[in-house]
């Protein structure tokens, strides 16, 4: 059994939840935080879930990890998994869903990134794991909104790997493809859903970007695109 600690933002999620489930088949002692007040009745029990969390608030946010720490002594890993998605084209959609994108995936990561950092520097061996997305490379139409949340997140990513490559803190961020995900099978009724990429899978490649093993990278924008 490890005694790392991981949080996991957007824990509740379908790829949270998977996340959650790499990381304890890897003995480690983990933290699901969600905006969403329910805790999920799938996890064992030992998960620390943190639920009702707004990583939008910086003082929130930095209460949280405090309390993370006075818990369980240490904080070694942050997956930054909060996020969302919204498809619309700039002609018929609304500016608001570029403020909306922004907060729920930009600054959710900005915010948890920057008040889990002391605590990271403070192990023998901090990770960050971001998520950006494939469809931020090149966006298209309807993704300018998402694109440009998801490139903001992937430039964070580029830098914070920068600043911190004087410290034992690695900084990396996966760029997935469509996720197989109830929503997106539902949204996409006709497509071919064994060709994305599964939660398990991204999760696996998160939980490597996360582990001692994956110490020579750094600032990384790793594709996990299944065969899309």
């Amino acid at each position: 059994m490890s005694d790392k600690v991981i949080a996991i933002s957007g824990g509740f999620g379908i790829l949270g939840e998977a996340a959650v489930k790499a990381a304890l088949s890897k003995g480690w002692t983990v933290v699901a935080i969600d905006r969403a007040d329910a805790p999920r009745e799938t996890f064992p029990d030992g998960v620390d879930q943190r639920g009702g969390v707004d990583l939008t608030n910086a003082e929130a946010t930095a209460d949280l990890f405090n309390a993370i720490v006075e818990k369980h002594g240490r904080l070694d890993a942050l997956l930054n998994i909060a996020g969302g998605f919204r498809w619309e084209t700039l002609e018929d959609g609304s500016i608001e869903s570029w403020d909306f994108l922004y907060e729920i995936n930009v600054k959710t990561a900005v915010t948890a990134c920057k008040m889990a950092l002391p605590y990271l520097k403070a192990a023998p061996a901090g990770r960050i794991v971001n998520v950006g997305a494939a469809g931020a490379l090149k966006a298209g139409m309807g993704m300018g909104a998402y694109g440009a949340s998801k490139s903001g997140v992937m430039r964070l990513t580029e830098a914070l790997a920068e600043e911190l490559k004087s410290t034992n803190v690695t900084v990396n961020a996966v760029l997935p493809s469509i996720i197989d995900t109830p929503q997106n099978r539902q949204d996409m009724p006709d497509a071919d859903p064994e060709i994305w990429v599964k939660p398990a899978d991204l999760a696996s490649v998160m939980l490597f970007l996360a582990s001692d093993e994956a110490r020579a990278i750094t600032g990384a924008l790793v594709p996990v695109t299944g065969k899309v």
